[in-house]
């Protein structure tokens, strides 16, 4: 195990998956570095003064102050290394990320849409379009309003909660919403995106090592947002070809993947058909249905 792996492991990391996954750790780990020195330095410095300047060594306060100049070398170094951790590491491994994308001919293109608590993903089929999407045709057996009438869409692929991509790769991942912010999280990729209504926002990653991690919600969007989880699962070229035959002919078959109906949705979490004050608070005792004789109406006239 390298020296990256065992500050991952004592900081709770999960082991990177990702090409650039260990220029975040390099930062991670100079950050924690970095916050140490100044933690030990502080510290030290903070005793020296206890004993330095105490009662008993100096019993008449002295009001000049400090007069050496160290205060401030220590600070604008502090200031330094801030500056230089920005703008030589931080902001340019930014910029690769938001503005230098991979070609479109060998990377795998994904519509990742968020909603009240699930992950949907769109791919095109074949002939590398995606279909139309009208919000007027989304239905439970439908959640992205794929147009069943286009013909781009006859090919395309769509699942609900987990997603195949091919190793050594890249992955472009266009991120949007249905409802509200969330944020789609790889923390095994070292990468992660707002999903913003109305936005579709790109974000890219090149996984480089076989197997299935963890797809989270980074973002507070809900009752139910503890469970809005998913998978991503990293294929050889052959298994994930093999998972696109199969995604084909249950396509053909049953049409897109369906969503959790409302009533499976985590506990706790209100219907769509509930009226505001409907939903019990936390903690509250629950409440019986009324029976038919507490509900029917008497008869006009007693």
């Amino acid at each position: 195990m390298n020296r990256l792996a065992l500050i991952n492991e004592f900081l709770g990391q999960p082991p990177n998956a990702s090409e650039h996954g260990f220029q975040i750790d390099h930062i991670i780990e100079f950050c924690h570095w970095f916050m140490a020195a100044l933690f030990i330095g502080w510290s030290i410095y903070f005793i020296y003064v206890l004993i330095r300047f105490s009662r008993r060594n100096h019993p008449v306060a002295d009001h000049e102050g400090v007069k050496s100049g160290i205060s401030t070398h220590l600070e604008f170094s502090v200031v330094l290394l801030d500056a230089v951790l920005l703008i030589g590491f931080a902001i340019p491994l930014w910029a690769k990320r938001v503005n230098e994308f991979p070609e479109g001919k060998d990377a795998i293109l994904v519509h990742a849409v968020g909603q009240q608590f699930n992950w949907n993903f769109h791919m095109p089929g074949p002939d590398g379009q995606f279909g139309r999407r009208d919000v007027e045709l989304v239905t439970n057996n439908n959640p992205l309003g794929i147009d069943p009438n286009d013909p781009a869409s006859k090919d395309d692929i769509t699942v609900t909660g987990e997603l195949h991509v091919p190793v050594d790769r890249p992955v472009i991942v266009e991120v949007s919403s249905k409802d509200v912010i969330h944020n789609f999280a790889l923390p095994h990729m070292r990468i992660a995106q707002d999903a913003i209504p109305g936005s579709i926002i790109p974000m890219w990653f090149k996984p480089i090592k076989t197997g299935t991690y963890e797809i989270v919600c980074g973002q507070l969007c809900g009752l139910g947002h503890y469970g809005m989880k998913g998978s991503i699962v990293v294929d050889t070229p052959a298994d994930y070809q093999a998972w696109l035959k199969e995604r084909a002919e249950l396509s053909n078959q049953g049409g897109p993947a369906a969503a959790p109906p409302p009533s499976e949705r985590p506990p706790g979490e209100p219907q769509p058909n509930m009226s505001p004050g409907s939903v019990p608070a936390p903690g509250a005792p629950q409440q019986q249905k009324p029976s038919a004789s507490q509900t029917t109406p008497a008869p006009h006239g007693q």
